[in-house]
């Protein structure tokens, strides 16, 4: 079987598929990814990348953000609030998504999640289409309602609708609405390669937090986020681990960092990071959640980017961890957070809820099946 991976050009939206393209290669079928962008960057996971769009002729993720800031509201509360990006993000890529799959002549096209390209492409060879997911968010109506959307995109390539669909939700369902017929998968978290330092392998003698801020893409308050985090973090029993790999500039330039402050600018996984934390302060962003949950660790959210709140949400509500504004951060929250039993026995429950769910391994003949 040959399966084409197509995601948006965003390297938080592709790594969450890596692992089911390794247990796809593993098992003997063959994996092609067509991206572009950043997430070019995966071909470091040994995997095959095709560059839909070398010229870079397209938009970027980033800049239909920063050119069409009316696309999306500040604070989405549902995907319907950002359905205008949605569709203008799958008008971009269609053409190149499409040309990529008539290229490759997949048997099963996988796509990133809310990526409407994805099933276009597929629909364009006759095959199947599945979406993977990558967050606490649910699709609802996107991908039906793309031909009443972008119908202009359907007849230049002459579709007449969709594929046959397929969705593989990683969600623990206790912290979301069920998705009616999807596939339940477990969530491998992926966020690339690199080296853990040996003096954050473990669990250290005292607490550790770690702090991840995402991108000024996705994150656009996140120079306000991380000056709060340097302005308490001196009055926390804890040694703060903060990680700006891939953040532009000098951030830590004009403020007071404190002795218990380390600043690490080198990609680390924040995964084995985890194992020795405490504790995590982030963005809200969906890889920084679910790898807090894999690792069962307590989290608090200081949301940032329109559909971070969404996910800020289900971590509240399920008691995982706890959410405030910048403003609101100070030490005796971050104190709370480490030392309420409750958050902590809720973070294990939904540990546990993960890893009993079907691995990508397990997912692989299935997908078999669906592309014969």
């Amino acid at each position: 079987m040959r399966v084409l991976f197509l995601s948006t050009p965003l390297a938080s939206h592709l790594y969450p598929m890596v692992p089911l393209a390794w247990a796809l290669r593993a098992a003997g079928h063959d994996v092609l990814v067509g991206t572009t962008g950043p997430a070019l960057q995966v071909a470091g996971a040994g995997l095959h990348v095709i560059d839909f769009d070398p010229r870079r002729e397209c938009a970027s993720v980033a800049q239909i953000n920063a050119g069409r800031p009316d696309l999306v509201t500040a604070r989405a509360t549902r995907v319907a609030d950002g359905r205008p990006l949605l569709v203008e993000a799958t008008r971009r890529y269609a053409d190149q998504m499409i040309a990529t799959a008539k290229l490759c002549r997949p048997d099963l096209v996988v796509h990133s999640q809310l990526q409407g390209g994805g099933p276009l492409a597929a629909a364009s060879l006759g095959v199947p289409a599945v979406e993977h997911g990558s967050s606490l968010l649910r699709t609802d109506d996107f991908y039906d309602r793309l031909p009443e959307l972008i119908p202009e995109t359907f007849a230049a390539h002459a579709l007449d609708g969709l594929p046959r669909r397929a969705a593989l939700d990683v969600a623990p369902p206790s912290m979301v609405a069920e998705q009616p017929g999807a596939w339940p998968m477990r969530h491998i978290p992926y966020n690339g390669g690199g080296r853990l330092p040996e003096e954050l392998a473990g669990r250290p003698p005292g607490r550790r937090i770690a702090v991840t801020i995402g991108t000024s893409i996705m994150a656009p308050n996140m120079a306000p986020l991380l000056a709060r985090v340097f302005e308490v973090a001196g009055d926390v029993d804890a040694e703060f681990v903060v990680l700006l790999s891939g953040v532009a500039g000098d951030a830590e330039h004009d403020a007071k960092v404190p002795p218990n402050v380390r600043i690490i600018r080198d990609w680390v996984p924040l995964r084995p990071l985890l194992d020795g934390c405490a504790g995590i302060v982030h963005h809200g962003g969906a890889g920084s959640t679910l790898a807090a949950l894999d690792a069962g660790v307590p989290q608090l959210v200081v949301p940032s980017g329109a559909p971070n709140f969404l996910q800020s949400d289900s971590v509240r509500e399920r008691g995982v961890g706890r959410t405030a504004e910048v403003g609101e951060l100070d030490a005796a929250l971050v104190e709370g957070v480490l030392d309420d039993a409750g958050i902590r026995a809720a973070v294990a429950e939904v540990r546990a809820e993960m890893a009993a769910l079907p691995s990508p391994v397990q997912m692989v003949p299935r997908l078999a099946e669906l592309a014969a």
